[in-house]
């Protein structure tokens, strides 16, 4: 059975009511990511283009569509955190993506604890289960594939500290589902959820 295609060029416009590009790399991990500026001002704000790129070291990367706090901070000091969103925090995490001055403290703003990190000096959020501690590894700036810069920064950082809710260790292996992680999806509000429902089992052939 022939299929029809809905076909265009990203260049030249999509057609559609909303760009479905975010819709199909989805879902996505949220890189909500907090750090401390160079003067000692905290930032937290989530980042919908987030992964993960190696394995060892562990190495994550976000990016950011212009040159915000958060990249100033991690290129200036070389570190950053990254804190798992989960159901109950959902809310909380939408309240730091508000568009705020630098000296406004996103923790305060959304009602979240700043929790010490042990080997960089930027918080983690106390309320999360699972953050990460980072490295800046390599900064930077996006092009096309004609060479022509464009306004987004990739930041890539080596977890170099994990921090996990021993609730969420079941037998010594990490409970995703049951953790409740929130990630991103398209259209202007889309988030989806991880939960038991979705898991299913199929190892590697050999």
């Amino acid at each position: 059975m022939s299929k029809t295609y809905h076909y265009y060029e990203p260049r030249s416009g999509h057609g559609l009511p909303h760009d479905p590009f975010n819709a199909i790399v989805g879902p996505r991990p949220i890189g909500w990511i907090s750090t401390k500026s160079k003067d000692g001002i905290v930032n937290l704000a989530p980042y919908s283009f987030f992964n993960a790129f190696n394995y060892v070291p562990p190495i994550v990367a976000f990016s950011s569509i212009n040159y915000k706090d958060t990249v100033r901070n991690a290129e200036e000091t070389g570190e950053f955190a990254w804190n798992l969103v989960t159901m109950p925090l959902a809310q909380a995490m939408n309240q730091t993506c508000a568009a705020v001055p630098p000296e406004v403290n996103e923790f305060e703003l959304a009602g979240l604890t700043q929790a010490p990190s042990r080997l960089i000096n930027a918080p983690r959020v106390g309320e999360s289960p699972v953050s990460f501690e980072c490295k800046v590894t390599k900064v930077m700036q996006l092009e096309t594939a004609a060479g022509v810069v464009v306004p987004t920064w990739m930041v890539l950082g080596e977890v170099i500290a994990v921090h996990i809710d021993q609730s969420l260790l079941k037998d010594g292996v990490y409970d995703t589902a049951g953790a409740g992680h929130v990630m991103r999806g398209g259209g202007p509000a889309d988030y989806f959820t991880v939960g038991p429902e979705q898991l299913f089992k199929m190892r590697r052939p050999g």
